[in-house]
């Protein structure tokens, strides 16, 4: 850190005064106002510490993704000005918003075109070539764990697990994977990150970095000074982002929490939110590759500053003095903190004293009516100042000041206008060769509901959704006992849900339909609603919440396995009844709790069933 400049001149350049925001004070003394100095001193190759890069991961249910091509386009298109970027694999099993399917639901089963993960890269790839590609299981499916909720139990098979996703990737996708991480925001395992390693280079994956552990920089960061071999095969110390694109119902945990939201694929809606502009600050004005340099801190009236190198000469600083309130979406919560207004005055040394001119990018968060995104301002010239400029800094700022001259908002077309999902919807899931392997608009929450070809019922119910997990997959949060996938309007309270429903599971097998569905993501094993179960044994039964404890009615009904029926749910203000084949089971059950949710279908275990014909008609 340089001292503070005692010129008695002020050393501010003379540039056009942009309005707004106000730059310079009326009085350039350095300690007027305390402002803290920062240099930026020595060589590139002398200033950086090895810390890479800038990235954001894809979280979230598969909701929104499958709106028209076009519409898919632009929303891809908005995040090209994100730059470096990581995008994150799951498992077939529970995360924050809903489930993904994996490449391999079972020990021999491998599929390397489920899901839309897939595209989502390739989509990536082609707007930014040099875009980072990471793979991060969220969980593991059950077959990994021999019985336990672990994955850790054969090292070998886990580290095999992964390898085969990554080769999957180039060889169907031609996609390069560049990093893997060990396991979301859960324990690590030393030795299996040992054995991911040797497994990666016998496989030909030299190239292949590992990431560890995705959580805190703690205990790995200990775990690795105290272990020579571990601290070797670790490139990068891994921490938690959220994702690009909130592209899941909002009601969902952790809803519109991503740089855009893009949650109506039925209407073709998105918004391009204000984190994105602030992301570009960084992402526009790096590359995979660039270093932090040392000289990084905090403002001494709240902020921070960081700057970036690529090691031939190019400089980016990034100031920010965000307000408590607006970074209400760190994790984890920040205790509380204030910002007031402030001089900050920097100092460019060595060979970043030769740079005559830096582009300045302008951010000012806060009410609409002040807010501007990421502004263009007039160029900052240092040509006279002796490498050192004071920047006045206000509350919920940003400053970009780059040598790079890349910088661009770009524009995009107004989007379509929001509209509500659709109060009758109906799916047959008559798809021959469909373009994901998951519906339009279900959202998987435990369990995954892929398109499926009934080769042996060529009639009516050739083409079905088919619930294709047997096996509970290792659970990464409190995972719920049964599978279900929800759809529609979370406002919905009076709703009728039809669906045909097939059991493949004797005895012990069962399905179901609901309505009112409150709660989906990490809380989906405390949802309520109203559920109405059939099952291979002759009975059925109708509950008030997902894990079957509520008992509204149960009783007989003629009702076997490899069957198909026609479940009807009516719910209607306190009342709800239900329909067998169109034949009522029961009637006007009263129920008070939850008064509005989702529609939903799913199973009473990790079994395989398949729903045909489903029809939801409903009123808020």
């Amino acid at each position: 850190m340089a001292a503070p400049a005692s010129a008695p001149s002020c050393p501010f350049p003379s540039w056009r005064q942009p309005d707004p925001p106000p730059w310079a004070p009326e009085s350039c003394d350095p300690h007027n106002g305390r402002a803290p100095t920062a240099g930026f001193p020595a060589t590139p190759r002398e200033s950086h510490d090895g810390r890479r890069g800038f990235g954001g991961p894809r979280r979230g249910a598969p909701t929104a993704v499958r709106a028209a091509g076009a519409r898919r386009r632009v929303r891809a298109g908005r995040l090209r000005r994100a730059g470096p970027g990581v995008r994150r694999r799951r498992g077939s099993q529970r995360r924050r918003d809903g489930t993904e399917p994996s490449h391999m639901h079972y020990a021999l089963d491998e599929n390397f075109f489920r899901g839309y993960e897939w595209w989502l890269m390739k989509e990536a790839k082609k707007r930014n070539p040099n875009i980072i590609l990471m793979g991060l299981p969220w969980s593991f499916p059950g077959w990994i764990g021999k019985g336990f909720n672990w994955p850790y139990v054969n090292l070998q098979l886990t580290a095999y697990y992964i390898m085969t996703w990554i080769v999957g990737a180039k060889h169907y996708h031609d996609l390069d994977i560049d990093y893997i991480g060990i396991w979301n925001e859960r324990s690590f395992d030393i030795n299996y990150i040992k054995v991911l390693r040797r497994m990666l280079n016998y496989q030909g994956l030299d190239r292949v970095k590992i990431i560890a552990s995705d959580n805190l920089w703690e205990p790995i960061s200990a775990s690795m000074l105290l272990d020579s071999e571990l601290l070797k095969v670790i490139d990068v110390i891994g921490t938690i982002a959220w994702n690009l694109v909130a592209s899941y119902y909002e009601q969902l945990p952790y809803g519109r929490c991503g740089l855009m939201t893009a949650q109506e694929p039925w209407s073709g809606h998105y918004v391009v939110e204000s984190p994105i502009w602030v992301s570009a600050h960084t992402t526009q004005f790096t590359q995979p590759g660039w270093y932090y340099l040392k000289t990084v801190g905090h403002l001494e009236k709240g902020g921070s500053y960081v700057a970036l190198t690529d090691g031939l000469g190019n400089l980016t600083i990034i100031v920010e003095t965000m307000s408590h309130k607006q970074s209400a979406c760190i994790r984890p919560f920040l205790p509380y903190f204030n910002v007031s207004r402030q001089f900050a005055t920097f100092v460019l040394k060595g060979s970043f004293s030769e740079i005559p001119e830096l582009q300045v990018w302008y951010t000012k968060l806060g009410k609409p009516s002040e807010r501007y995104l990421f502004k263009q301002l007039d160029s900052l010239w240092l040509l006279d100042s002796s490498s050192t400029f004071t920047l006045e800094l206000q509350e919920d700022e940003i400053f970009t000041l780059t040598t790079l001259t890349v910088g661009s908002k770009g524009s995009y077309p107004l989007p379509p206008k929001s509209e509500p999902f659709p109060q009758i919807y109906e799916d047959d899931f008559d798809v021959d060769y469909p373009f994901f392997s998951e519906a339009p608009n279900f959202a998987d929450q435990t369990g995954v509901f892929e398109y499926f070809t009934n080769i042996e019922d060529p009639g009516e119910h050739r083409f079905t959704l088919r619930q294709v997990l047997n096996q509970r997959p290792i659970t990464w949060a409190a995972d719920a006992y049964n599978t279900i996938s929800i759809i529609g309007d979370y406002k919905w309270s009076n709703l009728t849900v039809r669906c045909d429903v097939y059991i493949e599971t004797p005895e012990k097998g069962g399905v179901f339909i609901a309505g009112r569905v409150n709660k989906g993501g990490i809380l989906i094993r405390s949802a309520r609603g109203i559920f109405f179960w059939i099952f291979a044994n002759g009975t059925y039964r109708v509950t008030g919440d997902l894990a079957g404890w509520v008992i509204y009615a149960l009783g007989r009904v003629d009702v076997t396995a490899k069957k198909w029926y026609t479940l009807t749910l009516i719910i209607k203000g306190r009342l709800s009844s239900g329909m067998l084949n169109g034949k009522t089971v029961w009637k006007n059950i009263p129920v008070s709790f939850p008064k509005n949710g989702w529609a939903a279908i799913g199973t009473h275990s990790f079994e395989f069933a398949q729903f045909d014909n489903f029809h939801v008609e409903a009123t808020r």
